[in-house]
This record gives C-alpha cells, sequence and structure tokens, in this order.
C-alpha cells in the first residue's frame, strides 16, 4: 500500500499534499474532486477529499490496521445505560451480568489490516427504482394508480404498497419508485460491473468505527443526550438529521438506524449496522435496540440471498488496492 494512503502518514501530511493526492485520485477514478473537508466527531478527526460520481458522494478514507471486535468495556456504562439494563433485568426476573450479556452480541477482538478507499458517503437503496408514472409497469396496475390519485387528495408526505410501488411528496412534486426483487449475488454483479464494491465485514466495521475499544465510537454506554432515531419526536423539525445520522470522523453516515441493515461483502448475504429493527420492535429499549449498530457487533448472516428493500441498504466502495 502506497504509504501517504495509510492513516498515520495522511493524517501528517500538509493540506497542499493532500490537495495534490486529492486530485490524482480523482483523476485515476474519474472522479470530480469538490473539496477538502475536516470530520472531528467523538475524538477522532479527519481531514480528507469529498469526491462526487454519477451523483454519488464519496470520501477518501485512508487504510490503517486496527483493533476490532469487544470482549469487554473500556470505560464502563454509564449510569444510564446501567439503569436502563437493570431495569430489563427486573422485568425479565434474570440476574445477568451487563459486559457477559453485551459480549454474546460481538465479534472476536482481532487484528485488521484494512486497505485505503472511495467511501460512498451515504446509504442507498437496493430494490427501488425511480420511474414515470406513464411507466408500463405501473399503468398495468389500475388499482395502484387508484391509491396513487388518493394520495395526492391527502395530506400524507409517502405510500408504500408493499414490496410493489411507492409514491412520495417532494418539493417539485411526487417521486414514483417500484419495486424489483433481486438477490445478493445479483447486487455484486451490477457493482462490479459498475467498478464498486461493497466493505467487507472488517472494512465496515473501521469506517463505522475506526478501530475505537469503546462498544460504539462515542464510548461504552449510549448517549441519551443525542436525538435517537424511533426514541425521538422530530415533527417540530423535520429537516434536521438525527445525531447519529449526522458524517462521523470519516465524513460517512454510517450505522444510525437500526431497522437499516447495511449489505457487506461475504460468501454469502451477511449483514452489519442494524438487526432490522428486531430488538425495537420487540421492546427492548434504546440500549439493546441501538447495539446492532455498534461497529463490533456480529455480522448477521441472513438465511437466504434475497434482498429485502425495506431493510437492506448498501454503500458503495473503491478499494485503492494498486494505487503507486
Amino acid at each position: 500500500m502506497n504509504e501517504k494512503l495509510s492513516r498515520p502518514q495522511f493524517n501528517q501530511m500538509d493540506t497542499t499534499e493532500k490537495q495534490t493526492l486529492m486530485e490524482s485520485l480523482a483523476a485515476r477514478y474519474n472522479m470530480t474532486f469538490l473539496d477538502l473537508h475536516t470530520f472531528d466527531r467523538w475524538g477522532q478527526s479527519s481531514t480528507t477529499g469529498i469526491f462526487e460520481k454519477d451523483g454519488r458522494k464519496f470520501v477518501f478514507v485512508p487504510g490503517d490496521t486496527v483493533t476490532l471486535g469487544w470482549e469487554q468495556f473500556a470505560v464502563g456504562l454509564n449510569q444510564e445505560s446501567r439503569e436502563e439494563l437493570e431495569y430489563l433485568f427486573r422485568e425479565w426476573e434474570m440476574e445477568r451480568d451487563p459486559e457477559e450479556m453485551i459480549r454474546e452480541s460481538m465479534a472476536p477482538v482481532r487484528q485488521a489490516a484494512i486497505g485505503p478507499m472511495l467511501v460512498g458517503r451515504e446509504l442507498e437503496e437496493i430494490n427501488w427504482e425511480p420511474v414515470k408514472m406513464d411507466d408500463p409497469r405501473l399503468t398495468v396496475h389500475p388499482d395502484w394508480l387508484k391509491e396513487f390519485r388518493d394520495f395526492a387528495w391527502s395530506d400524507s408526505s409517502s405510500l408504500t404498497l408493499h414490496q410493489s410501488a411507492r409514491i412520495e411528496r417532494t418539493e417539485k412534486g411526487f417521486q414514483i419508485c417500484i419495486y424489483n426483487h433481486t438477490d445478493y449475488d445479483a447486487l455484486l454483479a451490477m457493482l462490479e460491473n459498475r467498478g464498486f464494491s461493497l466493505p467487507t465485514a472488517d472494512e465496515w466495521a473501521y469506517l463505522c468505527g475506526g478501530g475505537c475499544r469503546t462498544l460504539f465510537p462515542w464510548g461504552d454506554g449510549l448517549d441519551y443526550s443525542m436525538r435517537l432515531h424511533w426514541f425521538e419526536n422530530m415533527d417540530e423539525d423535520e429537516n434536521r438529521p438525527y445525531d447519529m445520522e449526522e458524517p462521523n470522523f470519516f465524513g460517512l453516515s454510517i450505522a444510525y438506524d437500526p431497522y437499516m441493515r447495511e449489505v457487506v461483502q461475504a460468501d454469502r448475504l451477511t449483514t452489519c449496522g442494524g438487526d432490522g429493527g428486531c430488538n425495537i420492535c420487540g421492546g427492548l429499549g434504546p440500549f439493546l435496540g441501538f447495539l446492532p449498530c455498534s461497529p463490533h457487533c456480529k455480522p448477521e448472516v441472513q438465511e437466504d440471498n434475497e434482498l429485502n428493500g425495506d431493510y437492506d441498504f448498501y454503500r458503495p466502495i473503491i478499494r485503492l488496492e494498486n494505487y503507486d
């Protein structure tokens, strides 16, 4: 690996050197280099390049050798998290050590050499395809069109016909999508055809946690001062992202919604960053609800390779394996 692309050396470069390096990456990978930006969050910081390609925003993430996985608290649970778990244990009439219970959900501690990448800043939908109202795949379903017309006269912001079609109200009118059933192999083939990959589980853990040794990037307990998706009413400020959705120290919006599983590269369909909302739906509260968003949580191998557009999302990356 080019030493300039590793985190220790990259972070020591001055702005001019970084600018030159980012411009050369943009030229090599046919991207538009937008600017250098400093992302500083949760005790980690990175001044890196932002790029655009085919309407997507990417950031450069330098490589590093890091420790991943979790086996014990680095700092310890904060009082709010400890009280929440103690309450659940009383409800379940269980005597459990919180650390022992959490460890069961975590991947083992390991060293991982992570290569440099250009990484999509946002998660992307897999199964939903934007279409026009006159698309024949829509017009062949008059019942769908009737529901869309009823929606247009309503006050609702969106309408989803389960794994069929969707309409959303936007500033410019309406956005209509149809649902395409697809599987993991088809997604990998589509990405490869476009020059992209998915991160592996180890790469995803690095992108999410940056090598942090705490349970979450900000510490061992849940930060209850954050506005958390599914536990905070955002009606008064609907356009503001939830706190965990804001860019992290690499400039990535990652692991912010337990209902959103991020598909990673593996031998079969495997996801990180969420459990499809199982813990939240099961009434387990914020801490256990967001535990699957820990960078150290065990990747979840799904039962089959069929992708679910309601829960599965992807993040395109480009590995800079042969960059000199």
